[in-house]
């Protein structure tokens, strides 16, 4: 029969061997277990505005890092090459918890705030994620999470009291439109509605052409939003072409700006990206 993997709402059933849909968790001796621990594809140091995160420490600088793996599949992936990769299909260095908190550490002379877990998914290897963020705590630095909040309770709590704030993807506002990208709208609300009352959270929605860019459905994600708190910052950025969007236009930008004006009826903080 397998073992069910409880990590996100797709509940992988995995045989022996059997790696999951994210591509980062296989049944090892019957236990579901990271295979992408510790294994970095991706180090930057970033301003911390690109995460996107314009209310924390704005003008600071955090340690980017990515694996590999992510849980959804959005045709629209900036990191594809990364997050719908498995562990046999692109390089890695390999990073222990206080090693990488060490790199962190010692770029804090260039103004470096502490870690950012991000590029792919980072929650599909939700052990590694906590275990360096206990690091970088004990350092007296700071953690970011960049996710797409589709993950159950169970795996929020295992990361959420290291985090001290994050940016997490609410990709649009119907269930339609998640389903098509291999989500759930429901469990990335509560994902949401948890996070919010524990560190600092940015929500970031993708305007794509024909797909989630209706004024209404904007007006329900605002409201929704504002539900929780008029101040969490929204980033409505701008669809460009990527992976299997590649024979789609670029979003209107003007397009752009009437739905961050819109979602701004409601928020206090709403924010334009790539225009």
């Amino acid at each position: 029969m397998g073992n069910v993997c409880g990590v996100c709402m797709h509940h992988c059933r995995l045989e022996e061997g059997q790696t999951g849909r994210c591509r980062a968790r296989r049944n090892v001796k019957g236990r579901i277990e990271s295979v992408n621990y510790g294994r970095c594809t991706a180090l930057a140091l970033d301003p911390v505005e690109k995460k996107p995160l314009q209310r924390f420490y704005p003008g600071k600088k955090v340690l980017s890092v990515g694996s590999f793996g992510c849980n959804m599949s959005c045709p629209f992936c900036q990191n594809f090459e990364i997050s719908m990769a498995g562990e046999q299909e692109l390089e890695s260095v390999p990073f222990s918890p206080k090693e990488l908190a060490k790199q962190a550490e010692a770029l804090r002379t260039r103004g470096n705030i502490g870690i950012a877990f991000t590029y792919n998914e980072p929650l599909v290897g939700y052990e590694y994620v906590r275990d360096t963020a206990r690091e970088v705590r004990k350092r007296g630095m700071k953690n970011i999470l960049v996710t797409n909040g589709a993950f159950t309770e169970e795996t929020e709590d295992a990361v959420l009291s290291y985090i001290d704030a994050m940016n997490i993807d609410l990709k649009g506002f119907t269930e339609s439109y998640y389903k098509k990208l291999g989500g759930d709208l429901e469990t990335v609300k509560a994902f949401i509605e948890k996070a919010v009352k524990v560190c600092h959270v940015e929500l970031t929605t993708l305007v794509v052409p024909g797909e989630n860019d209706s004024v209404s459905e904007m007006q329900n994600l605002a409201k929704w939003t504002a539900s929780l708190s008029c101040e969490i910052p929204l980033h409505v950025t701008r669809f460009f072409p990527r992976w299997k969007m590649q024979d789609r236009e670029v979003a209107d930008v003007r397009k752009v700006y009437r739905l961050a004006e819109e979602a701004g009826k409601y928020l206090n903080y709403v924010y334009t990206g790539n225009c």
